[in-house]
């Protein structure tokens, strides 16, 4: 069940709606979540008028390493699937019938 926002206090909604607008970075070649673009940052900020930057900031940042974390470990849990399947797989003894 997602959490009500209405019930946080300002600031972590106002992080929680900022970080909604900076777009997350993908690693390239393995696909890992690198966090997000903070690039847009100080523009956002300004653009809505954030009464209290530093401590939006600091829980948009609590938040993202959060969810690298969680990220990082769910992509983990998948790959060590993947290399006990394939490991299994690879387990498995062939007889080939060769006349010669």
């Amino acid at each position: 069940m997602p959490v009500d926002l209405s019930g946080l206090p300002e600031e972590v909604q106002t992080a929680f709606f900022i970080l909604g607008f900076l777009p997350d970075v993908w690693e390239g070649m393995s696909g890992s979540y690198m966090g997000k673009d903070w690039s847009a940052l100080e523009y956002l900020v300004k653009l809505y008028k954030v009464e209290d930057p530093k401590t939006v900031i600091m829980f948009a940042k609590m938040y993202e390493t959060i969810t690298i974390n969680e990220r990082a470990e769910k992509q983990k849990a998948e790959r060590k699937k993947a290399e006990r399947k394939s490991a299994a797989s690879s387990g498995k003894n062939y007889t080939h019938n060769i006349k010669g």
